[in-house]
């Protein structure tokens, strides 16, 4: 499990690549909610998401031999351009796997950083690790892997350092790396602030992973929040949420299309469903909060056509 001291050294390899993006309010959301919010807006990071903070760190940490091979992940759209972008930064060739059912924006997103995209039909993961296997690429695992979590991990240090006074963090949850990544550093800095993550309730496999006591599978995993559609708890996030969070919710469809067009219509935001997740969560009296609360917004290319 990564240490305090790794998630600050990942700091310091990123910064100056990455954005330190900014902490906002809404006082109509405040109102709303009854609830101090404190918006951390990572969707005006690099690629519009959070996954470039993990895939860059990976990619900068890969031995000499493992760049020549070049790297391949798997995604829904927002890991696939974030390890494109982050590939080319290092110079290094990326190849991604998409869902041919990918967001269209996602998927130009990735070629447009210079990604070879593979778009296929049934199992993403399947299709991933033969590709990987057949052309001998470096597999890199959109979250289960510790030096993605570790660079994830560099948000919840950067939100605590700018706003040292939160109680709650709310974040929204897929396959478990940005919870575990935030989830870690912000426990090791102040175990009494507590970490809240909301997934879909057609995408669960998060809660049923830890009622089951061991990572799941889901056989389907759809979601409009499509960014948090995992159909697997990654294993190293696994043990990091046991640990580190205090409760994970669900939330509707209905409250995650609710809250984005709220959220939207509130702060200009132009996020996706995935990262109007926490807001779902308060629209459904899911979550009680006192004091001040931090939420993070990450988004990549909203789907404006399954939002309005």
């Amino acid at each position: 499990m990564p240490s305090l001291d790794e998630v600050r050294a990942a700091a310091s390899r990123l910064a100056g690549r990455i954005h330190r993006t900014p902490v906002l309010t809404s006082s109509a959301l405040n109102t709303l909610f009854g609830a101090e919010l404190e918006l951390k807006a990572e969707l005006f990071q690099k690629t519009g998401s959070f996954k470039v903070r993990g895939l860059l760190y990976k990619t900068l940490r890969l031995t000499a031999e493992e760049r020549d091979r070049g790297v391949i992940t798997v995604s829904a759209g927002n890991a696939a351009g974030a390890l494109a972008w982050a590939a080319r930064d290092a110079g290094v060739p990326a190849t991604v796997v998409m869902a041919k059912t990918a967001v269209p924006a996602k998927v130009a997103a990735a070629r447009s950083y210079g990604a070879q995209v593979e778009l296929v039909e049934g199992d993403l993961i399947a299709a991933y690790e033969a590709i990987r296997d057949d052309r001998k690429l470096t597999g890199v695992h959109p979250f289960d892997d510790l030096d993605v979590i570790t660079g994830h991990g560099t948000l919840g240090l950067e939100l605590i350092e700018e706003r040292p006074d939160v109680g709650t963090v709310l974040v929204p949850v897929g396959g478990g790396g940005l919870i575990s990544g935030v989830a870690l550093a912000v426990k090791l800095l102040n175990p009494g602030i507590r970490v809240i993550g909301i997934e879909p309730e057609t995408a669960d496999v998060v809660s049923r992973s830890l009622e089951a006591g061991a990572p799941q599978k889901l056989p389907t995993a759809k979601s409009i929040a499509d960014g948090l559609a995992a159909p697997v708890c990654g294993t190293h996030n696994f043990g990091i949420i046991q640990q580190y969070v205090d409760q994970v919710v669900r939330v509707s469809e209905n409250a995650l299309l609710d809250a984005t067009r709220l959220v939207m219509s509130r702060t200009k935001l132009a996020l996706e469903p995935a990262a109007a997740a926490p807001f779902a969560a308060l629209l459904e009296g899911k979550i009680q909060l006192t004091g001040p609360t931090a939420a993070i917004i990450s988004g990549g290319n909203l789907d404006v056509a399954k939002v309005f």
